[in-house]
């Protein structure tokens, strides 16, 4: 009878706890979610599959010799090292020619970054309204980012300033990203007129290779001059992006697109996955967390319609608002969007390339705000 007590004792249904129940068919919903529905499936595969792991019983997977553990200390809690090698793969996939092609593009970049600033202020007022929420000015920087809607820019701050709220960034991060063309139609045809959204703009001037490698050299050093806390981030989207524009490391750059970044991302998934055990993750501040990321992704697409509307006011040459909105990051998701939007109200309007411009400035955007917000709240 002892050894059947001790082997009952042993089982995971004589040990799960309340929470781990619950987080049962939260991390199911993350599945069904990348399986069924499509949302971000890279990512929200491995982090739902690392969610469940993480909360069984026993097995202490999390713990520091677990198998998660041991993938989150060296990948996350070891300065960010798996969104950072992610960013070198991004940059070799990433084609930054529409932005050299038009320069001016990039504010819209820099302005769908609004939402992540608006949502520290809200983050901050929120902690003082609600009792059962309370969030430092790190976790406020942390949850704003979600607002650049850059998956391993919110991971990699995360990491540094709010390790404990890293697995509800995380998921709310990603699962915005992937909500991109259900969020954001509406906001772009509110604050557009249909005239507004059928204008065409010109073509974009053709780019040279050499324009193409001097540009990741030259955003490495005026970011070392400005803002060298943004340095990790953006020098490995640009070491990344160099690879595939110097033309002479093919071998290199097909890894850093392909193996590099598909590896990693199996790995980063089930090392976020690892945070979201039942005690970090059913808390008021996870739900708080939800609604200020969808707060911050609405602010930001707006804020990159409206400075577009207020170019065409002071500028000659057209731009269509809704590629304002491709400012949130989110690459190439909300490029497509915008195209796709504008398309309905022109059939004839292509903006796919002219959108890539805030698109890709986007990213270099939440890379920078990470760094602002490292150097003032770290």
């Amino acid at each position: 009878m002892t050894e059947l007590n001790e082997l009952w004792d042993a089982t995971g249904i004589a040990n799960f706890s309340g929470g781990q129940l619950a987080m049962l068919p939260v991390c199911l919903l993350l599945l069904y979610l990348g399986v069924r529905r499509g949302f971000e499936p890279l990512l929200l595969i491995p982090i739902g599959f690392g969610g469940l792991l993480a909360n069984i019983p026993v097995a202490d997977m999390t713990g520091p010799d677990g198998f998660l553990g041991i993938l989150a200390k060296f990948g996350l809690e070891n300065g960010g090292l798996f969104p950072l090698l992610i960013f070198i793969g991004v940059g070799a996939m990433t084609d930054f020619g529409p932005l050299i092609a038009r320069p001016k593009t990039a504010l819209l970049g820099a302005a769908a970054q609004f939402g992540i600033f608006t949502t520290l202020i809200g983050a901050l007022a929120i902690s003082k309204l609600v009792g059962a929420i309370d969030y430092s000015v790190r976790d406020a920087a942390s949850i704003g980012i979600i607002g650049g809607a850059d998956g391993p820019t919110a991971i990699f701050l995360s990491t540094r300033l709010s390790p404990d709220l890293l697995g509800a960034i995380a998921v709310a991060a990603y699962s915005y990203m992937a909500l991109v063309p259900i969020i954001q139609p509406p906001i772009m045809r509110l604050l557009t007129t249909p005239e507004e959204r059928a204008i065409k703009m010109t073509q974009l001037r053709h780019v040279r290779q050499l324009e193409k490698i001097i540009f990741p050299i030259l955003v490495l050093v005026l970011c070392i001059l400005l803002i060298p806390t943004a340095t990790p981030l953006v020098g490995a989207l640009m070491f990344g992006n160099l690879l595939t524009e110097s033309g002479v490391v093919d071998r290199l750059s097909s890894t850093a697109q392909n193996a590099l970044i598909n590896i990693v991302t199996i790995l980063l998934g089930l090392a976020v996955g690892s945070k979201l055990e039942a005690h970090k993750f059913l808390t008021a501040e996870t739900l708080g967390i939800l609604a200020l990321g969808l707060a911050a992704f609405s602010v930001g697409t707006a804020a990159g319609v409206l400075l577009a509307k207020l170019m065409n006011k002071v500028g000659k040459d057209p731009i269509n608002p809704l590629i304002g909105a491709a400012g949130v990051s989110a690459v190439p998701m909300a490029a497509r969007v915008a195209n796709k939007v504008g398309q309905e109200a022109n059939p004839q309007n292509y903006l796919l390339m002219h959108a890539m411009g805030p698109n890709v400035s986007g990213v270099l955007g939440s890379a920078v705000a990470a760094g602002v917000l490292l150097a003032l709240v770290h």
